[in-house]
């Protein structure tokens, strides 16, 4: 993997003592700090600051990395790429939809 990413117990596919499905296995890079985390509870547990959203004006930023096979995402391609990594096609955990307004500027989902 060509990034580090921070996390509490983590494996090699970024997954972490809070998410540890199959399909947990991807990091995101936080606004405010630009390091890749495990996820919003590895962030909180790890960086000793709070966590910014990503405003919507900076989609276009690589903000997602695939733990499968390190490839960087936009937080556009992530949010409408089918829970899917465009590299490699390993599959996303589509219950992390219900985190992204930890994450994005975005509506909150049901």
């Amino acid at each position: 993997m060509n990034q580090k990413v921070q996390g509490v117990g983590m494996d090699g596919e970024t997954r972490c003592v809070h998410y540890h499905t199959e399909k947990d296995i991807i990091a995101i890079k936080f606004k405010c700090c630009g390091t890749y985390y495990a996820c919003y509870s590895c962030h909180e547990a790890l960086a000793g600051h709070p966590a910014e959203v990503w405003e919507r004006s900076r989609f276009d930023e690589k903000a997602i990395l695939c733990g499968s096979c390190g490839h960087e995402l936009t937080i556009n391609e992530y949010l409408t790429g089918g829970f899917r990594c465009p590299n490699c096609g390993a599959l996303f955990n589509p219950k992390c939809s219900l985190h992204a307004p930890l994450y994005f500027d975005v509506e909150k989902h049901g």
